[in-house]
């Protein structure tokens, strides 16, 4: 690709981006969505955050790696254990976080 259609891709992708994201800013209070779709999109965050964190935990250099000897994913499956317990971020951080070094360091 040339340098003009790199820059015409970014701008086109500039403004696709704004105007998709400006429409429910401007038109929200006139467009109603239906009960079903908001109680849809109260799963939204979930959905999003747990699509960017399984492959990080399930998988090393680009191959699945479900194993105990996997630190991320042990890591991963003590932070939401204590999360489940505890309700508490900063004891599921610190206790992830140990279990996570545990394995990496040790096993």
């Amino acid at each position: 690709m040339s340098a003009v259609e790199i820059w015409i891709t970014i701008v086109a992708m500039t403004v696709i981006t704004v105007a998709t994201r400006t429409v429910m800013l401007v038109f929200g209070d006139r467009i109603p969505l239906p009960e079903r779709v908001q109680h849809a999109l109260r799963f939204a965050p979930a959905c999003a955050l747990s699509a960017l964190i399984a492959p990080e935990l399930l998988t090393e250099q680009g191959a699945w790696a479900i194993s105990l000897a996997n630190a991320k994913l042990v890591g991963g499956a003590v932070a939401i254990a204590v999360m489940l317990a505890t309700r508490s971020m900063m004891a599921t951080m610190g206790i992830g976080m140990a279990a996570y070094f545990v394995v990496r360091h040790f096993v």
